[in-house]
């Protein structure tokens, strides 16, 4: 007889496309997760997965059987939401990823309160500032800052996010501040890896403008870029839940040049097509109650 622990297991390799990484997403020993998929296989008397020493390819019989094996954990964890619903209790794993920056400053205090209230939640929280693939990385959502632009994404906003140039007053003092986007060419910057391009983008009357800088410093945090910008390396073009702190204690300014960066937001995502869970239905209420609109670090 197949057990569902063994075929939850096997859709899980297949999705992390390792054993050692399901396990971690299992929070299971490697060995216990092996077992699982071997007694799966022996009840079905085939083989699901081809095994070498780089990597794990599924099978002919394994491609054929995840499709329906996918649906089979998918019923059941929507009926075993369904009676939470129905006991109004929020229980059981929830995987999120975030951003380090924003789950450190905001994410965290909106959500151990939270946690308290529901203690029957198991959350795993994944602070990792690169873009994931919600569905391939196995997370139930992700909490991102940015333009939302994938479409295999369903989305709730939570707030919206203003970006601003910032600088310390000491470098505008020595190297002046700008008053326009063409003045700013003469400013290094501090530029975040993870989009695409070293620039700045910014909404006039006449569309959007680039403008690619001079980098004094390029960082993937931030953290990082904020305390460079307070250290006088240049300017930086942050979000305002990430210097709101520093422009209140008089370490940062905000430089004004006539011009709005790109609107932005900070939404949950979770693949299109999987049913949202009530327990993430209910995290998605408790952060957007907390962070208000207008959010409070704008206020």
């Amino acid at each position: 007889m197949m057990r569902l622990e063994g075929i939850s297991a096997f859709v899980v390799i297949a999705e992390a496309g390792s054993i050692s990484e399901a396990a971690r997403r299992l929070r299971l020993s490697k060995s216990v997760v092996s077992e699982r998929l071997a007694e799966l296989e022996r009840s079905l008397g085939a083989p699901l997965l081809h095994r070498s020493t780089r990597k794990l390819a599924l099978t002919e019989d394994g491609a054929t059987f995840l499709e329906r094996a996918s649906r089979i954990v998918q019923d059941v964890e929507d009926a075993a939401a369904t009676i939470s619903e129905r006991r109004r209790e929020l229980q059981g794993p929830l995987r999120i990823s975030a951003p380090v920056t924003f789950g450190r400053l905001h994410l965290g205090p909106a959500l151990y309160p939270f946690l308290a209230r529901h203690p029957g939640l198991e959350l795993t929280l994944d602070l990792d500032d690169r873009r994931v693939d919600a569905s391939a990385d196995g997370y139930d959502a992700v909490v991102r800052h940015g333009v939302i632009s994938d479409s295999r994404l369903t989305v709730w906003r939570l707030a919206p996010s203003r970006r601003v140039l910032v600088a310390s007053p000491a470098y505008l003092e020595r190297q002046g501040t700008p008053q326009s986007i063409s003045a700013l060419k003469d400013h290094r910057g501090i530029f975040y890896t993870n989009r695409s391009h070293a620039d700045w983008r910014f909404v006039g009357p006449g569309g959007t403008m680039i403008l690619r800088g001079r980098a004094a410093l390029c960082a993937n945090n931030g953290d990082m870029m904020r305390d460079a910008a307070i250290a006088g390396l240049g300017i930086a073009l942050l979000p305002t839940f990430i210097i709101h702190g520093a422009v209140k204690a008089g370490e940062l300014r905000v430089i004004e040049i006539g011009a709005e960066a790109e609107g932005e937001f900070i939404y949950v995502a979770h693949p299109e097509g999987r049913r949202s869970s009530a327990k993430l239905r209910a995290l998605v209420a408790e952060l957007k109650a907390a962070f208000g609109d207008p959010p409070y670090w704008d206020r």
